[in-house]
């Protein structure tokens, strides 16, 4: 793998609550710089991202009730990133419902929000740390069944970010109905490319541009 096949697969995320209009504009000519899938950004910044990345065709990918997924306002939020811009939604499941059993809530407010963004890739991010096994693919069924893209491990805000197991455990179900998206603690190349071997088909991190320098060192020493 080339370094921009790897740049290809990431999502350049920045979601610090203390952001400022100049981290997103950098974040946006990293993004551009590399070839980076998508900028991950808050959806007050959409509109930034949109302007900075012009014509590049870098993504926008907006988050929706971050980072605890305990809000009825998912599908309003979502909808008005992809009017000010985004490509991309990235939505917290409502983790309590579902550890509450109440399949039918969750399969809800999923539902809201895909059809909120009109046919852009919806990620739910389910919080794995936080679930048994059982839930985790209680959560991937429901997720494939609403019109989902992606199945996403984590918000990087919780107790735990990622782990290998997670990503095939979740691959391995999903089963090509939609795919999987590794995120929170993905901070070197090595775990980068084990997640990607676990089954992760994007991945999300604050860490891309580090990443992709470490990639083209050991290219370069005859290392990778």
């Amino acid at each position: 793998m080339k370094p921009s096949e790897l740049a290809s697969l990431i999502d350049h995320t920045l979601l610090r609550p203390e952001a400022t209009r100049t981290d997103v504009e950098a974040l946006c000519s990293e993004a551009v710089e590399h070839g980076f899938a998508t900028v991950c950004v808050n959806p007050s910044w959409v509109r930034l991202a949109c302007s900075s990345l012009g014509g590049s065709g870098t993504g926008i990918c907006a988050v929706a009730g971050f980072p605890l997924g305990a809000t009825g306002a998912k599908a309003w939020e979502a909808g008005r990133a992809v009017r000010e811009g985004a490509s991309e939604v990235d939505m917290v499941m409502a983790i309590g419902l579902l550890k509450g059993a109440d399949w039918a809530g969750v399969a809800a407010d999923i539902r809201e929000v895909v059809a909120a963004v009109e046919g852009r890739p919806v990620k739910v991010i389910l919080e794995t740390c936080l679930l048994t096994r059982e839930e985790k693919l209680a959560a991937l069924e429901i997720c494939a069944a609403e019109g989902a893209a992606f199945a996403k491990t984590s918000t990087g805000f919780s107790s735990n970010g990622a782990t290998v197991e997670d990503v095939a455990l979740l691959y391995f179900h999903a089963r090509n109905r939609l795919k999987i998206k590794a995120s929170g603690g993905i901070a070197d190349l090595d775990t980068a490319l084990r997640m990607l071997e676990a089954g992760a088909a994007r991945l999300g991190t604050s860490r891309s541009v580090g990443i992709l320098r470490e990639m083209t060192e050991r290219a370069a020493s005859g290392v990778f």
